[in-house]
């Protein structure tokens, strides 16, 4: 099963081509994911790499944590799931309507 890491501190630079080259060194990436700002296009400066196995990830993790890369020191760890949003609410905030 895939295992998705967190990639933070990239630089504004870096492409998915090339972190998906960085991590390939430790298994096969199944994804490799930059986010870009919606309103300017740029890169946040973090991303995601999802790893074929655990063992992979494992790998990747230990070799690219702390690793300098295209100028910044990476982190690296596994990636926690995005927590729900409640739109339920609508901004009423306990109203009776």
């Amino acid at each position: 099963m895939a295992k998705k890491l967190y990639v933070g501190n990239l630089s504004y630079n870096t492409t998915e081509d090339g972190l998906r080259n960085l991590f390939a060194g430790f298994g096969s990436v199944a994804s490799a994911k930059i986010i870009f700002d919606r309103e300017t296009g740029n890169s946040k400066g973090f991303g995601f790499i999802e790893m074929s196995t655990d063992e992979e990830a494992s790998a990747a993790i230990a070799g690219t944590n702390g690793r300098e890369f295209e100028g910044r020191e990476l982190r690296v760890n596994e990636a926690m799931d995005k927590p729900r949003r409640d739109r339920g609410a609508g901004g009423n905030y306990g109203s009776s309507w």
